[in-house]
């Protein structure tokens, strides 16, 4: 994968508040500090998706989290439809007949498909409550190589997994991840978190941060510090490849 330059296009703020007039308000106060954002249920479902189209008509990159999983003619037709909005990411899970519809679906556009592997809320104890035979880490190595075969454009994967996973998927799938929470920052409902220099050090292209910048005094300044330390790192890892 061809990682973007510039280092704003590497953090993903996840809008994660009730209602659109929040999440314009929101966008207002980080303003340049951030270029790409994430919508998921709790907005899409309260007016998100004609908000998301204004988001991409003013040039903003956007990331439609909803993690569809359903039988393969549903997936392909409402792919199709997220396609012809302009979104950037769309996320559905990790199984193969979803992920081969999702495929479908997307083909002809520039929409790339993100399968989540397991939640990073998620850790051994509550996938053996759900009654997997595989813990984490397997799992996800097995759902990665599924998906890196069947031909999805990156995967949604905790920072833990990331440098594993470049093993198992190589350079051209993206791998974006969640559970980053800057040094300081309460872990919240997540169990598998890293800081974000750790994170891009382990192999992660892009960072997604709700709570840490949406609850913070200043969003704009704690994006802003976010993306300043994806640079630096950056910066490191060329002058360590030179």
């Amino acid at each position: 994968m061809a990682v973007p330059l510039d280092p704003r296009d590497r953090l993903i703020v996840a809008l994660d508040v009730p209602s659109v007039s929040d999440a314009e308000a929101m966008v207002a106060r980080i303003d340049s500090a951030a270029t790409f954002y994430k919508i998921g249920y709790q907005l899409g479902l309260a007016g998100g998706l004609p908000f998301a189209a204004g988001l991409i008509a003013a040039g903003k990159q956007v990331f439609l989290d909803f993690k569809l999983h359903d039988i393969g003619n549903t997936i392909k037709h409402g792919v199709a439809s997220v396609a012809n909005m302009g979104a950037t990411f769309l996320t559905v899970h990790a199984y193969p007949q979803t992920m081969k519809a999702a495929v479908e679906g997307a083909r002809g556009s520039n929409l790339r498909i993100l399968a989540v592997t397991v939640l990073t809320s998620y850790d051994d104890n509550d996938l053996a409550e759900a009654g997997y035979g595989l813990t984490v880490g397997p799992l996800v190595a097995r759902r990665a190589a599924q998906a890196r075969d069947i031909g999805i454009d990156g995967l949604v994967c905790s920072p833990e997994e990331a440098a594993n996973l470049r093993g198992v998927v190589g350079r051209e799938m993206a791998l974006v991840t969640p559970g980053i929470r800057p040094a300081g920052s309460a872990a919240g409902d997540q169990k598998r978190i890293m800081t974000p220099a750790r994170a891009i050090a382990a192999g992660a292209d892009y960072l997604v941060v709700g709570r840490p910048i949406v609850e913070a005094a200043d969003p704009r300044g704690a994006a802003q510090a976010i993306v300043d330390e994806i640079a630096q790192v950056t910066a490191q890892q060329q002058q360590q490849q030179q």
